[in-house]
């Protein structure tokens, strides 16, 4: 007789999926993420006594817990089949208590891949929960929790209710703050660049160049004198071409995408939030219906990762697609190579089969899941394809003893880049051919130009860059970048400005703050320091309690010190010119994880909040109230009726203000992107056309 077995993983869409690989005698639940945690009311860790836990079950999943130990009672096998990290193997060891199974019995399985071949053959191979992995979580929550909780009260004391630190957003904080600190101190310096068009007396072509300096050897034009003396000595003279120098280059592709680089590449391509990203890729992990004989299908292999492995089966897979598409001459299989610290149990981020195409199954996809599909496919086809080969021309010319240089390059077998251009290749390839020279040829001035430049402070941190700092200066884990980023904006710290992340007041002195009294936390090497002592917990190196136990010693003597020194800081809310309508008090823009909205100042006496009512001018089509621009709980901007929820009208294209449909008097829509138009919202009118360069509404 079969047994009734009963698979537990984290989420509903993973659990719709897998339950339609398995048979009749399998149900497949979900836990929804962790049931049992530490409190969130209270410390809820054991100082004295080996910094024990007291985990509880968190609060409104009792009833879900009761629902699985009643499902678990009813089955003759209960396998745990939660993420493949350290957070799914935490999940599977609560959950094996609380259901009353032995963690050392084989009953914890794990997939790379949301496959029916992958979920069937980890099925035949249950495990022991790994204890490794479970106590490098618990260290990292134990500490963070350390840190977390016995902080933020001396914030909330010193500078404002509601702030909190953290083992890893402080130092992001940080990162942001001294940045801009650079910024503010940078003292720019002059120099300047004279550009010459040449054209070559025997193939009459043009040739660009650029001054470089005198007989050979470099030199800066660091004045505006400077740079003209060297116009007027070559405007009328003669260049002759010194040397010419042809080479072969070839440039590899780049491995497959780990978290950092899709979070990275998908900001500078697809201007995604990391948050964002990484939503859209666990949609793509759990499973989509293509329909067909796919049926419902993990697209992607797991998303959090930073191992570059790719699985042996895989590479066989992509080899022959390969070929068969582009030739065995674009093809080369390729294994890569992570950094000492990445974690070798999971694979880089890849479609499960190469041969789904992206176009295959857009109309399977949204928008967005397409785009990153698309992305996550090329890059790791790209990667097991030849390397591209470039000609390179690099030419020295004279005139009046001064040296210029050009320099051109071609690309003569694509190889890759027949399937995948990075946006920095992208910057890269406009260079352009320059015509064939040889040693003698004369060329005549066509045109010339001398340009002032002052020198750049660093740029201001992107969503992209900062994830690239706080991995190369190992801080934080795949599964911590968005969060951080997350939640250093949601608290104030940090803002957005035009795609850049800019230190708010608050965010510079919580930071001041934590520089004097704190200064191991917001350290950078001492940071990375403890994740690689939380890395060796994984490895079975050192004992988590043993981490702690070295840690707590220093850092509660800055606690009680800090107690002391730390003078009241009192950041003023800005004032709005909005009155409030129940005390007459102006009120204040104040800040919550939503974003911003009006409170009145004369809390506790006056509770009034208000949210920031920003108008667009344009009136709604459905009842005529006005259009307002809004924010969603994702920080993204849409627009909404302001009558909301007695009208429903809501729109993420922008109304045009001023302007009338030419065809039937609607509603004009602005939609921006690639695929920029203005359209009427009228559904019956099929009125539309490519925007003007001048804005509108």
């Amino acid at each position: 007789m079969a047994k009734n077995k009963l698979l537990i993983v984290e989420s509903p869409a993973k659990a719709g999926t897998i339950q339609k690989y398995l048979g009749k005698n399998y149900k497949v639940l979900a836990s929804m993420g962790h049931v049992i945690d530490l409190p969130k009311s209270s410390f809820g860790v054991d100082v004295e006594h080996d910094f024990e836990p007291k985990y509880i079950t968190i609060r409104g999943k009792g009833e879900l817990l009761a629902s699985l130990k009643k499902e678990a009672k009813k089955a003759d096998e209960v396998l745990l089949a939660t993420d493949p990290d350290r957070e799914g193997e935490a999940i599977s060891w609560h959950l094996a208590h609380a259901l009353n199974i032995d963690p050392a019995s084989p009953c914890r399985i794990t997939f790379n891949e949301i496959t029916k071949t992958a979920v069937k053959d980890a099925i035949k191979r249950p495990r022991p929960i790994d204890m490794k992995l479970v106590d490098a979580q618990q260290a990292r929550r134990v500490l963070d929790r350390v840190v977390g909780y016995q902080i933020s009260p001396i914030l909330w004391d010193k500078v404002k209710r509601g702030l909190s630190a953290g083992r890893v957003q402080s130092v992001a904080t940080r990162l942001v703050c001294d940045r801009e600190e650079e910024i503010l101190d940078f003292v720019p310096e002059e120099f300047h660049t004279i550009d010459v068009k040449l054209r070559d007396r025997k193939s009459r072509k043009l040739v660009s160049a650029r001054f470089y300096g005198e007989n050979g050897k470099e030199r800066k034009l660091k004045t505006i004198a400077e740079a003209s003396a060297v116009v007027d000595d070559v405007k009328d003279a003669e260049f002759v071409t010194e040397a010419v120098k042809e080479t072969e280059k070839s440039r590899n592709p780049q491995p497959p995408f780990t978290t950092s680089t899709l979070q990275q590449e998908a900001s500078s391509r697809l201007s995604y939030q990391a948050s964002r990203t990484m939503q859209i890729a666990q949609s793509l992990y759990e499973g989509v219906r293509l329909g067909g004989k796919l049926g419902t299908l993990g697209l992607i292999t797991y998303m959090r990762t930073d191992s570059l492995r790719i699985a042996e089966d895989a590479l066989a897979e992509a080899k022959a697609f390969l070929i068969n598409a582009y030739g065995a001459e674009n093809v080369k299989t390729r294994r890569y190579k992570a950094k000492k610290s990445a974690q070798d149990a999971h694979e880089a981020i890849r479609p499960t089969s190469i041969a789904i195409r992206p176009d295959d199954i857009k109309d399977k996809l949204t928008p967005e899941q397409y785009k990153l599909y698309k992305l996550i496919w090329e890059r790791f086809a790209a990667s097991q394809m030849a390397s591209a080969i470039y000609h390179i021309t690099s030419v020295d010319l004279t005139a009046a003893g001064h040296t210029f240089k050009a320099h051109g390059s071609e690309v003569v077998f694509k190889g890759y880049m027949n399937v995948y251009v990075s946006s920095a290749e992208k910057e890269e390839s406009k260079a352009r051919s320059i015509p064939r020279l040889a040693k003698g040829d004369v060329l005549d001035v066509a045109d010339i130009e001398a340009k002032q430049h002052f020198t750049q402070p660093p740029a201001r941190f992107s969503d992209a860059s900062l994830i690239r700092e706080l991995e190369e200066n190992g801080i934080g884990r795949p599964s911590t970048y968005a969060p951080t980023i997350t939640t250093i904006v949601s608290r104030g710290y940090v803002q957005r400005s035009n795609k850049q992340l800019v230190p708010t007041e608050l965010g510079n002195v919580t930071t001041d703050i934590m520089k004097q009294n704190f200064k191991d936390i917001v350290d950078v090497e001492f940071t990375a320091h403890m994740e690689q002592e939380l890395d060796d917990v994984e490895d079975g190196k050192t004992n988590w309690i043993s981490v702690l136990r070295e840690f707590y010693p220093d850092f509660e003597k800055s606690l009680k010190e800090a107690h002391k020194n730390i003078e009241k800081v009192e950041i003023k809310d800005k004032v709005s010119d909005v009155p409030c309508e129940k005390c007459g008090r102006m009120m204040v823009y104040k800040l919550s994880k939503f974003g911003k909205f009006l409170a009145c100042p004369g809390y506790p006496e006056c509770r009034n909040t208000m949210a920031i009512r920003v108008g667009t001018g344009v009136a709604c089509p459905k009842c005529g109230g006005e259009i307002l621009i809004k924010q969603s709980k994702r920080g993204k901007t849409y627009f909404g009726c302001e009558k909301w929820p007695k009208c429903d009208f809501m729109a993420w294209d922008s109304p045009i203000k001023g302007e009338k449909c030419p065809k039937c008097g609607g509603m004009l829509m602005k939609k921006n992107g690639r695929n920029a138009k203005v359209y009427c919202h009228n559904e019956s009118c099929d009125y539309e056309r490519r925007p003007s360069r001048k804005k509108n509404g």
